[in-house]
């Protein structure tokens, strides 16, 4: 039992004693004893005892919630094995430390499921050390402290001290059962966590991009990854929405919108309306040295000018809603400005600790390992974005509470965040042990060129542009493919949409995200290869494998609870093996951030899928009137929890599932 789950018994027990105490002062009230000052009144006791009863109710619901959330993990295999082996290695080895558990999944049938490769590494540990051994020899000692268990069906040594290991039929069959029974739940992570994701990022006023498509993407997928394993995740847009450009806006807007006080100018096109500001800045000193005074009453929060301020965020905000809805992403927006006035207290603090030091005017402060400072305060008193980000970091640690600092933001910011967490822990407010705080980098997008993907004229591709031709892309492959005609106008659009939204994110995730990447439209709406309109079409067919046989969701979940799921066919016991991967690649993302390992599994389990089904039928048909003549119920069982797996990758992705295509 937990430690909360323990403290939740000792104050059920306290209330408990406290409603039969008041119960009692109730009872003795009834049958005449006298109220003296001491005593309190009937209804004051009733109150009261109303009230430790619902606290009871509610301590006991909690007991209830964590023991039903303590049963909703999705156990590995893997981990299953390692932790047999672990044991079994300590117990033969116990003065060899750090002695490697090695287990890889066999690459053959005929040598089992799993291999256990420790004995040659162990054995060369032991030679170091001046003992005799021989790999075999130390093989056979670890089957002999095997521990009892319910995994292994047998273990044979091999060759020069491999261990392979032949799974139990009936563990993974009970388990690819619990998969249609219990559904599919993440492992057990540990405590529940607090992490708070800084990603996407735009500049107000300024249209997103293609350059902003990764951070987008990968942010929200781990924002999804790490709520499914149960975590509290804040997903923060750090969007740059103060300094020096929102001073020449402010004045181009009084310029050319006067009456904007009273009636909302008409700026739709912020690119435009902020290249005609660039321009005059650049251009008109007298327009430049008004936008510095616009800053400077910005700064200090002159009405009149946070009322400008206000109109130019929302028009962006609007305009970046309009992307955000399409691709399925939500975001807190806490841009720069969320953090101007907390900046003075940073540098307050920084002086008080002493770790600030003076450069030529400025206020600068080293982290350990880093060769370039970073400027706390410039030389006129001004902050940075150094600054910015040090008071972020704080915020989130202190205010936010957040265990996990996550930042989703392009390779190239790596030594500045790497300043940012090592002045963060100089200050004191990261403790390595409590904290895990991480820069999540990225490489660029390439056209099909090779080189940094842009129009044709030079300029960034509009995030916006992108979709929409997407959108024209995939409602083209779609009625090449005849699906209008057998689509409703609805379904059609809903295939569209998953297709194309779903190509776009999974050409990026499917990459490792620290590598640059080919953007290609031909290439992410292939419905062959390790493409999400492969996996989709993939999806629907299986989805379309139960309706062919008449059965819903719900029937096939109650008839998983009597079906015997032998899994004696070779496929359908490497398929069943492959369900029971999901688990071991969810730690294993978690652990590294890195997303293309799901895809890879996705697209390995929807191919195992194509194995098994050309191979096993699922329901026979009548040849000539094509009604269905026998369902293999076993095997449309292994369908469906197919179809769930897939379908919680994708939502881990932020793909969209679809039950027609």
């Amino acid at each position: 039992m937990s430690a909360d789950i323990s403290e939740y018994v000792h104050r059920t027990e306290r209330a408990e004693a406290e409603i039969k105490s008041l119960e009692a002062e109730i009872q003795a009230i009834r049958d005449g004893a006298p109220v003296t000052e001491s005593t309190p009144k009937l209804d004051q006791l009733r109150t009261e005892n109303s009230k430790l009863k619902y606290r009871l109710n509610q301590l006991k619901r909690s007991i209830e919630m964590e023991q039903q959330k303590a049963d909703c993990h999705m156990p590995s295999i893997c981990d299953m094995v390692i932790s047999i082996f672990n044991f079994s290695i300590k117990t033969s080895f116990p003065d060899v430390k750090n002695a490697p558990i090695l287990i890889t999944p066999s690459t053959q049938p005929k040598y089992g499921d799993y291999q256990c490769n420790s004995a040659m590494s162990i054995s060369q540990m032991l030679k170091t050390e001046g003992k005799k051994s021989n790999p075999r020899d130390v093989a056979k000692l670890i089957i002999e402290n095997l521990p009892e268990n319910e995994v292994f069906e047998k273990v044979e040594i091999a060759g020069p001290g491999f261990i392979n290991v032949h799974l139990r039929r009936d563990t993974v069959c009970s388990m690819v059962r619990d998969i249609l029974t219990k559904g599919v739940f993440p492992p057990n992570v540990g405590k529940r966590k607090r992490v708070v994701v800084d990603f996407s990022s735009p500049n107000i006023a300024k249209e997103m991009h293609v350059g902003h498509l990764r951070s987008t993407i990968i942010g929200d997928s781990i924002c999804r990854l790490c709520e499914f394993v149960g975590h509290d995740v804040v997903r923060l847009n750090h969007v740059g929405d103060w300094g020096t450009q929102f001073g020449m806006l402010i004045a181009h807007l009084q310029d050319k919108f006067p009456n904007y006080k009273t009636e909302s100018p008409p700026i739709g096109d912020l690119q435009a309306f902020y290249k005609e500001s660039k321009k005059r800045f650049d251009d008109d000193e007298s327009f430049k040295k008004r936008a510095y005074d616009s800053v400077v009453k910005l700064q200090n929060y002159d009405p009149e000018y946070m009322k400008a301020w206000n109109l130019i965020c929302d028009v962006s905000r609007k305009e970046f809603q309009r992307i955000y809805e399409r691709l399925d992403v939500n975001l807190i927006e806490r841009g720069e400005s969320f953090y101007q006035d907390l900046m003075g207290e940073v540098v307050k603090s920084l002086t008080d600790a002493g770790l600030l030091e003076e450069d030529d005017g400025r206020k600068i402060m080293w982290a350990p390992d880093v060769k370039i400072p970073l400027t706390v305060v410039k030389s006129d008193g001004g902050y940075t974005y150094d600054t910015s980000d040090l008071a972020a970091v704080r915020h989130r640690i202190q205010e936010e509470k957040g265990d996990w600092l996550i930042y989703v933001v392009d390779g190239g910011q790596g030594t500045h965040f790497q300043a940012i967490f090592g002045a963060a822990k100089r200050a004191g407010w990261i403790d390595p042990i409590k904290h895990r705080v991480e820069h999540v980098g990225f490489g660029v997008v390439l056209g099909e060129d090779k080189k940094k993907f842009k129009t044709r004229s030079g300029d960034t591709v509009r995030l916006v542009d992108l979709l929409d031709e997407g959108v024209n892309r995939a409602d083209a492959k779609l009625k090449d493919r005849e699906r209008h005609l057998v689509l409703s106008e609805d379904e059609l659009k809903a295939a569209r949409d998953a297709v194309v939204y779903g190509c776009i994110k999974y050409a990026d995730l499917s990459h490792k995200r620290t590598l640059d990447y080919v953007f290609s439209f031909d290439k992410m709406l292939d419905d062959r290869g390790n493409t999400a309109a492969y996996l989709l079409y993939a999806y629907t067919r299986i989805r379309s494998i139960a309706r062919n046989a008449n059965f819903t969701s719900q029937q096939l979940t109650k008839a998983a609870l009597t079906t015997d799921l032998s899994l004696n066919h070779e496929k359908e016991w490497k398929l069943g093996k492959c369900l029971l991967k999901f688990p071991e690649i969810v730690t294993k993302m978690l652990e590294e951030l890195y997303l293309h390992v799901l895809c890879e599994y996705l697209y390995e389990l929807s191919t195992t899928f194509t194995e098994f089904y050309d191979c096993c039928y699922c329901i026979e048909k009548d040849k000539q009137t094509g009604e269905v003549k026998t369902v293999h119920m076993h095997r449309l069982l292994l369908c469906e929890a197919t179809a769930n797996i897939m379908a919680t990758g994708f939502k881990i992705l932020g793909l969209r599932t679809i039950s027609r295509m």
